[in-house]
């Protein structure tokens, strides 16, 4: 069973329903492999689960990492070479923008310049996990998952991806929590379903057995795959074209009608 967060597991971390925790738990003595697949980094999808005593195994950064956080192992990443990086990077850099860098890094989320695009809240949620740097010679040398910027005006935005080659995927999209409009940029052939491939590869599972969760436009392909696809009444027009099942809301413990479903 494979699970997004916001908007399927809980409308905000810090409110996670008891429901949901206890059918987690039920699945998992049931023997069911229960796993999450988010668009959050390391950190905000490890810490809020761990705070209601689940640790799961979970595809981070839509696909970018997958990580088993029992045991720190990461089974599963895609990242950019240091050219592709360097030329997105500059596609930023021509419409005006200082993005987010988000890297694979044990103590670092992000990288951002002196000047950053991101919405003001969005920058100050990363705490220390953001560092300020000099991106060209982080792109140069760092390990390098992908680029965003939340919460900003449409338009420079929208130049970048009309800029960006065929070596990088966009996802533009309104921000519901910051409002304006959110960018992040990726590499050719990341999602959530391939974290999925590698978590089934390395546990023995077959993946035509998935039910998969999920609630937004970043959810299409993992509902597409999965055998059982379960969305939110309160999801996104795409997810629920794709839905097999319809629950309640997360604020109505709707999570927990997985469990008549496995």
């Amino acid at each position: 069973m494979v699970t997004d967060l916001d908007g399927t597991f809980w409308d905000r971390a810090d409110d996670i329903h008891p429901a949901h925790v206890a059918a987690w738990k039920d699945l998992e003595r049931r023997g069911v492999h229960v796993i999450v697949a988010t668009g959050r980094r390391v950190t905000t999808t490890r810490d809020p689960l761990a705070a209601v005593g689940i640790v799961p195994h979970a595809i981070v950064l839509n696909g970018a990492l997958a990580i088993d956080f029992r045991t720190r192992e990461t089974f599963h990443r895609t990242r950019y070479d240091v050219a592709t990086g360097q030329r997105v990077l500059a596609a930023f850099r021509a419409a005006g923008l200082d993005p987010c860098v988000y890297v694979e890094h044990a103590d670092i989320d992000v990288y951002v310049g002196a000047a950053p695009s991101t919405h003001p809240a969005h920058l100050a949620s990363f705490g220390g996990r953001a560092v300020q740097a000099d991106l060209d010679a982080i792109v140069a040398t760092v390990p390098v998952l992908s680029f965003g910027i939340i919460g900003h005006p449409h338009a420079p935005l929208a130049e970048v991806v009309a800029s960006i080659g065929d070596d990088s995927e966009t996802h533009l999209l309104v921000e519901p929590l910051y409002g304006e409009t959110t960018l992040n940029v990726v590499p050719v052939g990341i999602s959530k379903w391939a974290g999925v491939l590698a978590y089934c590869a390395k546990a023995g599972l077959d993946p035509a057995r998935v039910l998969a969760a999920g609630d937004g436009p970043n959810d299409r392909e993992l509902l597409d795959h999965a055998a059982v696809a379960v969305v939110p009444s309160t999801g996104g027009a795409e997810a629920l074209a794709a839905a097999d099942h319809v629950i309640p809301p997360p604020s109505e413990g709707g999570w927990a009608e997985i469990l008549d479903l496995v």
